[in-house]
This record gives C-alpha cells, structure tokens and sequence, in this order.
C-alpha cells in the first residue's frame, strides 16, 4: 500500500470515528467471506457498518478523537462494527457473534468511554433508537386518547339520555 493510499485509509477511519456513536471492536479470526459478507449485510439493515481494518493504520486514526482509548483492544487480525445509533453496531454484532463463535467482541467505545466485552453485551440489550421513540410516542399518545374518551363520554350519555325520553313520549 503506497503512502498516499495509507493517509486515504486514515482519514476515512478518522472521519468514522469522529462521527459515530458506537464502536465495536472485533476478532474475526477464522471467518469466511461469504461470512463476513452475510454480518455486512445485516450491519447495513440496521443502519450500521463493518469494516476489517489494519491495526496500526486504526490506531493512528484513532489518536485525535474521543475513542483514542481503544489502542489496546487492536491486536491480531481485528475489524469494527459502528454506527450513529448507540445500540445498533452492538446489537448485530453481539447477536452474530452468539450464532457464529469465529467472531469475539473484544471491547468497544460509547461517545469517548470505553468498553470492555461485557459492557458491549450488555449496550445490546437496550433497545435501539427506534424502539425509544416509538414507546416516547405511545405514552404521549395514550393519555391525549383517554382525555377525548372522557371528554366524548358525557356527550353520549346525554344523547342516550334524550333518546330513551324521545322513545317514551
């Protein structure tokens, strides 16, 4: 790789890890590409990417931004999972990797604090972005839909009260 195909990678590393919200790091040891194809492929659907990567090259873009932390966790034959969602990187990945045991999550980062594995198994159990707003809008929703039932209701029971009058006279 030409020197100038090396600063190419490490901009685009810098620009990834300046603007997402999750960083997973994994070891992909073992993996086949129609494997890793198939964990791509799953990323992009929920709305997250995985990339393999050389290690000194990622460290290098990592010096300038809020996951420099992550320098350690880059050793052996490592690739990331990241998205702007929290959740979503996490998510797939963790959820692969207990189908397919050739892929370790090694750690991650979370807006400039980094992870151990455990704490990024435990990111995936929370509910994406989505999932918040969508349960933010039922609650809001329910009690607007409560207050036009109470609202409706004596109404209705004066037009029943004055049918049953009408029905009699």
């Amino acid at each position: 790789m030409l020197r100038a195909e090396k600063a190419q990678v490490i901009s685009d590393l810098n620009a990834v890890f300046n603007e997402t919200g999750v960083v997973v790091v994994t070891q992909y040891r073992g993996m086949t590409v129609p494997e890793v194809t198939q964990l791509r492929a799953q990323m992009r659907q929920q709305g997250a990417s995985f990339r393999v990567t050389k290690n000194r090259l990622t460290v290098r873009a990592l010096a300038e931004t809020g996951f420099a932390g992550l320098e350690p966790l880059f050793k052996g034959p490592t690739a990331i999972a990241y998205s702007r969602d929290p959740v979503a990187a996490a998510k797939v990945a963790v959820e692969y990797a207990k189908k397919n045991e050739k892929l370790q999550i090694v750690g991650g980062g979370l807006s400039g604090s980094i992870l151990s594995a455990d704490q990024v198994k435990a990111l995936a159990e929370l509910p994406s972005l989505d999932d918040l707003r969508a349960k933010l809008i039922a609650i809001i929703n329910t009690p607007a839909s409560r207050l036009v039932g109470v609202l409706q209701a004596p109404g209705g029971q004066l037009a029943r009260l004055l049918r049953a009058k009408s029905d009699q006279g």
